[in-house]
């Protein structure tokens, strides 16, 4: 419930901030949000103006479903279905909307996806030298990504990998992607705030448990999902957590998320077929 209260319509932030990002045609709350503390002041709204977010928003429910490896299916209240690091290897039961793809392995994108997919966002620059930049807004949902380093036989590439961020119902949603470094401060300022993050597992194939609990524990977001397991067993990356984080074990592989129904305790929730 703090989470809650912080982070949705109890926020007030300046008023000239908000007209600045209402005359931009996007524009991130979840970075609004969080470079607003800890100047923000809390307290109950009642006033005329511009409210963070809309109330009507705290109900509203996010599916999110685990298909396998790094690929998440997410449906959102007006429809929008996203298919994060997809492959084409683990599919929705119809194409998603969107795509989004990252380019450590073949396991992460595809250069071939479906032409019915509208919106195939590359989590890297296809122009050498340039970062991927991706401020798509589609239907209730807005996305955006930040770049990270992928490791190369014989070198590094930069900005190979993207972190994608949904916006969504009131929602900050994150996909860390094939995250092969700890995360600057820089970009832990691009992110902003993550209500819920999508993370990898594997224990060294992207990083191990003890440098991925650090990002985890750093970002404090309100739900925890694992993804990407090859190898050590999901209690590796577990034990790295204390009292602060509650574990648990879902019965299927999906989860309904909305701005209430979010965990009062940090909670890393295991989905089926991990």
């Amino acid at each position: 419930m703090l989470r809650l209260l912080a982070f949705a319509s109890l926020l007030i932030v300046s008023p000239s901030l908000l007209l600045a990002q209402d005359r931009s045609r996007h524009f991130s709350q979840c970075q609004a949000i969080a470079q607003g503390l800890p100047g923000a002041r809390y307290a109950a709204y009642h006033g005329e103006g511009l409210p963070v977010l809309n109330a009507e928003l705290t109900d509203q429910t996010v599916r999110i479903t685990f298909l396998g490896h790094s690929t998440f299916h997410i449906v959102t209240p007006e429809g929008v279905t996203i298919a994060t690091d997809y492959s084409g290897w683990h599919r929705p039961d119809a194409p998603p909307m969107v795509a989004t793809m990252n380019h450590a392995h073949s396991t992460h994108f595809t250069l071939t996806p479906e032409p019915e997919i509208d919106y195939v966002l590359h989590g890297w620059s296809d122009t050498p030298g340039e970062k991927a930049r991706h401020e798509v807004m589609v239907r209730d949902t807005f996305i955006r990504n930040v770049t990270t380093d992928i490791r190369r036989y014989g070198g590094e590439e930069k900005d190979g990998n993207s972190i994608f961020v949904f916006e969504v119902a009131g929602l900050c949603i994150g996909h860390l992607g094939h995250l092969h470094h700890e995360l600057s401060e820089g970009h832990y300022t691009e992110i902003g705030r993550l209500d819920v993050v999508m993370v990898p597992v594997d224990g060294g194939l992207t990083m191990g448990a003890d440098k991925m609990s650090r990002v985890v524990k750093r970002l404090r977001s309100s739900l925890v999902l694992p993804m990407h397991r090859r190898g050590p067993p999901i209690e590796t990356f577990l034990a790295m957590f204390g009292p602060d984080f509650e574990i648990r074990f879902a019965e299927g592989r999906g989860v309904d998320v909305s701005l209430s129904s979010l965990p009062k305790k940090p909670t890393i929730l295991v989905l089926q077929g991990l």
